[in-house]
């Protein structure tokens, strides 16, 4: 696939975003001051960019507890970001969602859910929408391996293949539902060959590689907008810190060092780096001049979200449902 240079380079750049992000809050979170939990994306964002750069602004995103990197994908406002991993009232849900439920429907990330599964046939109903106003858009569902043990994709795979819906669903495999192992919850353990029973293109893409991603993505959106329905992707990625929290989950029950280094060399942004400069489409100069600014983003989001008004008691029932 001919990519041009720059859409390379925003690729790359947003992955760095995402990574810096997460970094930052991560040397944050000794404070106390950001008090929902965190689910870090950390060694997973080539998904969430591969896929995004594959979307317009009108295509809608439905994510996961684990959504900083599809919130930021998509063009989340970082300003938005960072106030509401604050609980402020200038952050995207207003300082009521915290770091789980993180939206932006300006740009078409429409919401992200703490329930496991929740995503799923919310996307659903929004690919049936777009299909019944005649609109070419499209709706994407992030989920981890962790969801794929629920009923509810199932139904949601068959009720968008009946319908031809224009979904995406893109199953994050990480190989653990929290602390949960893959092989100790599936008896088989191909994902994206479940989409065969509903008459569903499924595949298994490497989630390591933003590229790949990418390519995959193009292919799903054009059949989607064509009207030939919904396509599984089997991400396989991996979360490089814990569940939940800063800890890097290293225990022989879950995994060892020497397991999370072996993944670690897989790490998407390095990878793509290396791609990049030897092909001479970023240089060394050009990419810490996009490292300095995006430190500064981040640094001067950090102060606007300290800095944003914590909500008054004015806002407990505002954009709640009565």
């Amino acid at each position: 696939m001919d990519i041009p240079d720059e859409k390379l380079i925003k690729m790359y750049e947003d992955m760095l975003l995402i990574r810096f992000a997460e970094e930052k809050c991560i040397t944050l979170h000794p404070e106390q001051l950001m008090k929902s939990p965190h689910h870090y994306y950390i060694g997973q964002e080539a998904v969430a960019v591969g896929v995004c750069a594959a979307l317009t602004k009108d295509d809608y995103v439905f994510s996961t507890h684990r959504s900083h990197g599809h919130y930021l994908a998509k063009g989340g406002d970082l300003n938005k970001f960072m106030a509401e991993m604050y609980l402020k009232i200038d952050g995207c849900s207003r300082g009521k969602g915290g770091s789980m439920h993180l939206v932006d429907t300006s740009v078409g990330h429409m919401g992200s859910s703490a329930i496991v599964s929740g995503s799923i046939p919310i996307a659903a109903g929004a690919g049936w929408a777009f299909q019944l106003q005649k609109k070419k858009n499209v709706a994407v569902s992030f989920f981890g391996d962790g969801a794929a043990d629920e009923g509810v994709l199932y139904e949601s795979l068959n009720f968008s293949a009946l319908k031809k819906l224009p979904v995406l669903y893109i199953c994050e495999n990480n190989f653990f539902a929290s602390f949960s192992k893959v092989s100790a919850r599936q008896a088989v353990q191909d994902i994206a060959k479940r989409a065969e029973a509903f008459g569903v293109t499924g595949k298994r893409i490497n989630g390591m590689d933003i590229l790949e991603v990418y390519a995959e993505t193009v292919e799903a959106v054009k059949r989607a907008r064509e009207g030939k329905g919904p396509t599984l992707f089997e991400a396989i990625t991996y979360r490089f810190k814990a569940h939940c929290g800063i800890d890097d989950d290293i225990d022989p029950k879950m995994r060892t060092v020497e397991e999370l280094n072996e993944w670690k060399k897989k790490c998407p942004i390095d990878n793509f780096r290396k791609m990049l400069l030897e092909k001479k489409i970023l240089t060394e100069k050009k990419d810490t001049e996009i490292r300095e600014k995006l430190h500064d983003r981040i640094e001067k989001a950090v102060v606007f979200g300290r800095t944003s008004p914590l909500p008054g008691e004015d806002e407990l029932l505002k954009d709640v449902f009565q």
